[in-house]
């Protein structure tokens, strides 16, 4: 079952069958430790429609939530950062937080600066070099439950934290420096080891990179990565946490003005933004 935000109101899609859930405010009906059931039951008092109430999507994120990330959870992630850091001499930073007990845990974005399906992220105009970041999103409830998933791209400036990693709040936070989107996925059990994560940028409709990873690959559970973030942190809403990446385009690649970025993960969809 996938779940939308859009501009007419909650919409809940099951078996290509669209329920419209009027009047109900994101951030409060979506924080929902029994969110799956709430679903089941706001779509057997409604009458089903077609796909026509999901053509304005909304970034499935509401005002009062915020957006946090993982960092180094993959092996590729961690090679990346100590390419990337190398000459500032802080490739060491990302070896030891790789295997050590607490993971990378940051704040990554309110609300406002967050971008839904077909709408535009940004590169940093003091950036030379910028990737994007397809990452499984988490969407947790206020207790700390995994309630959903859904697709991050989680833009950054690859110049900026490789200069020094003091410098990742700079490379990481900026306006549309998030994406996430096109829904929420929920599903009585925990997403499979082998759903599939996969990246395709393309230029001037020609692809120049693509690569794809399972989410087996990734180092720490997401419990583990929620009970961080959660650790000394309240979220009265619910949060939505990236898990970090495992797909890392090689050294020369950059993202440019007009880029279209594609990311998709096995029974959420396709999450699509251009570069602006």
């Amino acid at each position: 079952m996938k779940i939308f935000r859009t501009k007419d109101g909650i919409v809940i899609e099951k078996e290509e069958k669209f329920f419209l859930v009027e009047g109900e405010d994101w951030s409060e009906w979506i924080n929902d430790d029994n969110l799956i059931q709430k679903a089941q039951q706001a779509i057997s008092k409604a009458a089903p429609k077609g796909n026509e109430l999901v053509r304005e999507i909304l970034a499935p994120i509401g005002s009062k939530q915020e957006l946090w990330a993982c960092g180094v959870t993959y092996l590729r992630s961690k090679i990346g950062r100590q390419e990337e850091s190398k000459d500032a001499g802080g490739g060491d930073f990302y070896a030891k937080v790789y295997e050590a007990e607490r993971p990378e845990v940051f704040f990554k974005s309110t609300p406002h600066r967050v971008v839904g399906h077909n709408q535009k992220v940004r590169i940093r105009k003091d950036s030379t070099w910028d990737v994007p970041e397809p990452e499984l999103t988490l969407v947790t409830s206020s207790s700390g439950k995994i309630i959903g998933y859904t697709i991050g791209n989680d833009m950054s400036s690859r110049s900026i934290e490789g200069e020094n990693p003091l410098y990742l709040p700079q490379a990481k936070t900026y306006d549309a420096s998030a994406a996430i989107g096109p829904c929420i996925y929920v599903t009585d059990e925990p997403i499979t080891k082998s759903t599939t994560i996969r990246l395709q940028i393309n230029r001037e409709s020609k692809n120049v990179f693509e690569g794809s990873i399972a989410i087996s690959q990734i180092k720490r559970s997401f419990e583990e990565l929620v009970s961080f973030v959660y650790r000394e942190c309240s979220f009265p809403h619910g949060c939505l946490i990236m898990t970090g990446t495992g797909i890392v385009p090689e050294n020369d690649f950059t993202l440019k003005t007009g880029d279209e970025i594609n990311i998709s993960i096995d029974g959420i969809g396709t999450l699509t933004n251009r570069v602006g």
